[in-house]
């Protein structure tokens, strides 16, 4: 496919009654098509997807769609949102350790991403704590210092790992043996 047809097939997979907090619907994403603005119609259908869920192929065809355009931040974006589609993903306000009490010298960058352990409460069958991995992503902020704290995207590595975990629960980041931080978590979207 190419890109007006990437763009055109996600769009027919937004519900003609969703809109935006700016009021913007996917009437608006046509208007841009029939006026060949592909980079606005992509970033018109990337703020409605965020605001709604939408299907895994919405995402790949907007992904596929950023890719020909070249845009290198909306393609990530929308790869990332179909790993969160597939693996679920973990909203949660993280707070970092300060420097005096942890390894971490250095801002997480919010566009980054870090693979850290987490104690989600699971345990070995010995009894021991087992951690889970899953990818981190800042929100809303361009880095997080040690100390700081911010809201945060994680999307986990095994899934099944994760069913426990409610809104509401405090767990811990590892990054070696001591705990880097503690978040809690606000939000859960695990994969069926």
């Amino acid at each position: 496919m190419d890109v007006i047809e990437l763009l055109e097939s996600a769009s027919l997979l937004v519900p003609e009654e969703i809109a935006t907090g700016n009021d913007i619907t996917v009437g608006d994403v046509w208007d841009h098509l029939a006026h060949d603005e592909w980079q606005i119609a992509l970033n018109l259908l990337e703020e409605l997807g965020d605001g709604h869920p939408l299907p895994l192929t919405f995402w790949e065809r907007l992904a596929g769609a950023a890719e020909r355009l070249h845009l290198e931040r909306s393609a990530a974006w929308c790869h990332r949102r179909c790993s969160e589609i597939r693996n679920g993903v973990i909203r949660a306000d993280l707070t970092l350790r300060p420097v005096a009490e942890s390894r971490r010298r250095t801002p997480i960058s919010g566009h980054g991403e870090l693979r850290p352990m987490w104690d989600i409460g699971n345990l070995s069958p010995t009894g021991g704590v087992t951690v889970s991995i899953a990818r981190l992503r800042v929100e809303d902020v361009p880095f997080l210092e040690p100390g700081g704290r911010a809201a945060v995207r994680l999307v986990p590595l095994t899934p099944s790992h994760w069913r426990h975990v409610e809104a509401g629960r405090r767990i811990s980041m590892h990054e070696d043996r001591t705990v880097a931080g503690t978040a809690v978590v606000t939000e859960v979207h695990l994969p069926l």
